[in-house]
């Protein structure tokens, strides 16, 4: 069954270090109907092109020639409104924590809306890292053994990619009018990170942030926004504050 809505999941792989993780992640998304794929810094360039990366594609070459290497994770999620960070790992800060299954009902809602999602992966051996998690809108997690929750990278997207399928699937003869308005304008990660940055500048200009001695401010403040969901226009409005702090410099 072909998946109309797998043109809106993008699929980002985050400095990828084994040629092999990144054609097996191929193979997986061909298999699956998905063909968006994304590199930001893998550890080595043009890493699709290596013989293991082609050689465990089988016959989704095709996808590694298509995927793009980006420098900065900003610049893959540019305009996406639902952003996934992927990890078993636990955080202080940063975006709202959610399971797979709770994610899965906000792609297909976000699916619905003809919104775009992107899910992002992190580096083999250490996992995302809080400055990747800083341009999601959630951190989710798979359901797994506790006490090993380990998972290959390429095993990791099979996961995601399969149950993607099934619940697109499922929502395709579904009312497509339901939630139409809840994401079509919020902003992007991207733009709340520069609106955060903005809001630093300000913060230290009125005094109000040390510099020297930030503390959490902008931990607790990335995380506060996070949980927010801001809209595009809120962020011209947050921006606008920010100025006037400037001003007040």
């Amino acid at each position: 069954m072909n998946l109309d809505k797998a043109h809106l999941l993008r699929w980002i792989l985050v400095e990828t270090s084994h040629p092999g993780n990144v054609g097996s992640a191929a193979r997986a998304m061909k298999t699956m109907g998905f063909d968006d794929l994304r590199l930001i810094r893998p550890k080595i360039q043009g890493i699709g092109n290596e013989a293991e990366a082609i050689a465990l594609a089988s016959g989704a070459a095709n996808l590694l020639e298509l995927a793009t290497e980006h420098e900065s994770l900003d610049q893959a999620v540019q305009g996406y409104s639902l952003v996934l960070g992927l990890t078993s790992r636990d955080r202080e800060f940063g975006p709202p924590a959610l399971d797979w299954q709770s994610a899965l009902e906000l792609i297909a809602e976000n699916a619905q809306n003809q919104s775009k999602t992107a899910l992002v992966f992190g580096p083999e051996r250490t996992g995302l890292e809080n400055h990747h998690l800083s341009l999601c809108t959630h951190r989710v997690w798979l359901d797994a053994n506790p006490d090993y929750p380990s998972l290959n990278l390429a095993q990791a997207l099979m996961a995601c990619a399969y149950t993607l399928r099934q619940t697109l699937q499922n929502n395709a003869s579904g009312d497509t009018s339901k939630n139409r308005d809840s994401t079509l304008d919020l902003a992007d990660p991207a733009a709340i990170t520069a609106m955060l940055e903005h809001w630093r500048s300000g913060l230290e200009a009125i005094g109000y942030l040390d510099p020297s001695n930030p503390k959490k401010l902008m931990p607790r403040l990335e995380a506060l926004f996070a949980r927010s969901r801001l809209r595009k226009e809120e962020i011209d409005l947050l921006r606008g504050i920010a100025k006037q702090m400037l001003l007040r410099k």
